[in-house]
């Protein structure tokens, strides 16, 4: 079966199951997942029980899909995502974008952690993405296109919307949130970085790198959803003065972050 009709299945058994008419899709990443309680009159499927969907295997990755109200909107979020690094494709791991696009959702507000390469930025902090690198060895626009979901050259000048921006930076400057902004880099994972590693990537422009993030863009945006992140800076990867981290501590930054989160997304939505 085609990527195509494979959307259709998934959108259909949703719709079936009251999902529909959605405004806004939501990613929520590594310790990030309590924004879902949120959600009003929700609605919760688990990944393996939806057509194509693929099982979330990673800690604090629940692997539900939920919709319901968050502010005025009708949102449909994803309570922990997949990676590459799982042993997943990219056309697996950007599938549920497909099925948010097809539910009508325009736009993706996308949240994660990552660790903090530019050395002004310190763990704790929120960056909203500017822009991003994708390190990861494919994407998951590779292979035939189909014009029904996007164009085979999809531009990529405005990857994260400056209107969104915008108003992301208006309502954390209302909350007296230190937002930093920052390029992205996604790479595979699942090990961290080495010193030498983060040299690298710091010399190509990125401010913070992370195992996620990219696919789900690109694949939004070749479906001409408009896209927004804000991610949690959870370690300093100083390469001169490199400490090591536990997953536990990656996740007591993040918990301690997703307050901030909490507030900041469904004022976002509101204003969309």
């Amino acid at each position: 079966m085609d990527l195509f009709s494979k959307i259709q299945e998934a959108t259909q058994f949703l719709a079936s199951r009251g999902i529909k008419d959605v405004e806004v899709g939501i990613v929520l990443g590594t310790g990030l997942g309590k924004l879902a309680d949120l959600i009003q009159d929700p609605i919760s499927i688990d990944y393996t029980d939806i057509p194509y969907f693929s099982a979330s295997t990673v800690e604090s990755h629940k692997g539900k899909l939920i919709f319901g109200t968050l502010g005025n909107k009708k949102v449909l979020a994803m309570q922990g995502r997949l990676h590459y690094y799982e042993g997943y494709d990219m056309k697996a791991i950007s599938f549920p974008i497909r099925v948010m696009k097809f539910l009508g959702a325009s736009t993706l507000l996308l949240s994660g952690a990552a660790g903090a390469m530019n050395l002004e930025f310190k763990k704790g902090d929120l960056m909203m993405i500017t822009d991003q690198v994708n390190l990861l060895p494919t994407n998951p626009l590779i292979g035939a296109n189909d014009e029904r979901l996007g164009p085979r050259f999809p531009d990529m000048s405005e990857t994260y919307s400056k209107n969104l921006q915008e108003k992301i930076l208006s309502i954390a400057g209302s909350k007296k949130f230190n937002l930093r902004q920052g390029v992205y880099v996604a790479v595979q994972g699942p090990m961290l970085e080495s010193a030498a590693e983060y040299r690298f990537l710091r010399t190509i422009g990125a401010d913070a790198v992370g195992m996620s993030t990219a696919p789900e863009v690109i694949v939004a945006k070749h479906s001409g959803m408009n896209v927004a992140a804000v991610i949690v800076l959870t370690d300093e990867c100083d390469p001169d003065n490199l400490k090591p981290i536990e997953i536990d501590e990656i996740m007591e930054i993040a918990g301690e972050a997703e307050e901030k989160l909490i507030e900041l997304f469904p004022e976002v939505i509101d204003a969309l």
